[in-house]
């Protein structure tokens, strides 16, 4: 019995010295959580820590912790550190269904708070026209807003309304009332519109999510319609390592 744990001990360690640098530490870490030796919620060994460990550089360090934030098991917080974390820990939407982020937030048992960035009028201009359906100069309502999840951005959301269908908009207070609940309550939805991709983030949704160096980024483009009236186009971004969208579909 022993000789065989002494075998599978050594052929363990033959496998990992024989693994590319980044996959030993990837191992490490893993192994680490596994075990429950850094349970969920536990900040683990800083990358500069890693590095002089393994003797390594920086970047393969960096490399092993993007596979497994990537996977779920890490979550990076900007000025924290990085966290083991699981798959549970990501806040969740539908995404074959419109809701109100505040109420998303507060039904996980979160606190909900927003920053309205940009809250201005325009008129469209050829992207903006296309987005919402109209003639190049039409007035449309235009703003800028990052959703936090107990101070943690979770939602950077930039949206254009057709100020014919929703008038009022300039004037709400979008820290009190979201525009999701705003145009539910003023434009009754009949229709939407959902895309979904994986993007690399410029600096200014970097920075407003508070993403990290190689911190993945989801985009929801979103449009929606109220009666034959398409009132309000949207693009959602969210942090790929704190967010996913799910969907249910019933088959008869």
């Amino acid at each position: 019995m022993y000789n065989h744990l002494y075998s599978q001990s050594k052929d363990e360690a033959t496998r990992m010295s024989s693994s590319p640098l980044y996959l030993q530490i990837k191992h490490y870490i893993n192994d680490k959580i596994e075990s429950g030796q850094w349970p969920i919620g536990h900040r683990i060994t800083t990358e500069i820590e890693l590095t002089k460990q393994f003797n390594v550089s920086r970047m393969t360090v960096n490399k092993a912790i993007r596979d497994l934030v990537a996977e779920g098991k890490l979550q990076r917080k900007p000025r924290l550190g990085t966290f083991v974390c699981s798959n549970q820990d990501k806040a969740e939407s539908p995404l074959l269904d419109i809701r109100n982020i505040a109420v998303e937030v507060k039904q996980r048992g979160k606190a909900y708070s927003s920053k309205v960035l940009t809250q201005i009028a325009l008129d469209a201009d050829e992207a903006i026209a296309t987005k919402l359906g109209v003639m190049l100069g039409t007035a449309v309502f235009y703003s800028e807003i990052v959703h936090y999840e107990d101070k943690s951005p979770i939602q950077y959301e930039l949206r254009w309304v057709n100020a014919s269908y929703a008038p009022d908009y300039l004037e709400q207070d979008f820290t009190e009332m979201t525009p999701n609940q705003y145009l539910s309550e003023n434009c009754p939805l009949s229709a939407i519109e959902h895309t979904v991709e994986a993007i690399v983030a410029d600096g200014p949704v970097r920075n407003a999510l508070r993403l990290g160096g190689n911190e993945p980024c989801l985009l929801l483009n979103r449009r929606t319609w109220s009666h034959d009236k398409l009132v309000s186009s949207a693009l959602l971004y969210h942090p790929g390592t704190r967010y996913k969208l799910s969907s249910k579909v019933l088959l008869s």
